[in-house]
């Protein structure tokens, strides 16, 4: 027979389910639950618990239990970066994931600083200059309403954008289409990218920043942007709390055999 706490974390967590609390409701209050015979303090306490290390709910000083959020932004994939949307109009990459999914956003969600840094042995190698070298590093909180969604920090050599809306730490996008826009008129039109995605453990600043509950992951996106003769203009490096996002692609499948790449 499972412990009290268990079936009545298994209760609530059928109605949380079921949407009885909404999309991001507020759970009743310890003492209410104690005081409806569904358990001692301790028990609910524990089944509390138990539903907040299984991602179902968050759990604050001064906000009590709430249920977590469970529709993640659509981070799409190659579209995201689309000409289209930022060298002919004003809609930047976390723009563009927004109206993929249906959600209102405001420019000033996203805020920024913008320093000379030396570049770390990653950055480095990225940038192909050496280690302990000044780059710009533009570094983005972005919110969705007051719920913190990821950071990008953006790294960039000086030659490339000094004078530039890059360097300008006004809150928001870098002017009309963002960043890109501004690398395009600075005569560094974006040709390709590479993305790497890993999983991992949070850092402690991170879970505050992000404000993260216990036990989420985040993923970590690693954005190098090429020109068309290969010149590395950006690496940026975001970090997402992983259940507010999901991530989607659609993409050419390459034959590179009909394309005449088997190796021979």
């Amino acid at each position: 027979m499972a412990p009290k706490w268990r079936e009545l974390a298994d209760r609530l967590a059928d109605r949380i389910r079921n949407g009885d609390y909404g999309l991001d409701g507020q759970l009743p209050h310890i003492r209410e639950l104690v005081e409806r015979g569904e358990g001692s303090k301790a028990t609910v306490h524990a089944a509390y618990k138990a539903l907040e290390a299984e991602g179902l709910v968050t759990s604050s000083r001064g906000h009590g239990t709430r249920v977590r959020p469970q529709l993640p932004l659509k981070r799409i994939g190659v579209e995201r970066y689309d000409k289209a949307k930022w060298r002919d109009g004003d809609q930047v990459a976390f723009i563009a994931d927004r109206v993929a999914s249906d959600r209102a956003y405001r420019r000033d969600e996203q805020t920024q600083t913008v320093d000379r840094v030396e570049a770390s042995s990653t950055v480095a190698k990225a940038l192909g200059v050496p280690v302990g070298s000044e780059v710009y590093a533009r570094a983005r909180l972005v919110k969705e309403g007051q719920q913190p969604t990821h950071t990008l920090t953006s790294y960039y050599r000086p030659e490339h954008v000094e004078g530039t809306r890059l360097v300008d730490p006004t809150p928001g996008p870098a002017g009309r289409g963002g960043g890109f826009r501004v690398l395009y008129e600075a005569g560094y039109e974006i040709d390709h990218m590479r993305e790497e995605l890993f999983a991992r453990v949070p850092t402690q600043d991170e879970v505050k920043k992000l404000l993260l509950p216990p036990g989420e992951p985040v993923m970590e996106l690693h954005r190098t942007t090429f020109t068309a003769d290969g010149t590395i203009v950006e690496f940026a490096i975001g970090v997402h709390a992983a259940s507010r996002f999901s991530w989607i692609y659609d993409f050419k499948v390459p034959d590179s055999v009909r394309d005449g790449k088997d190796g021979q």
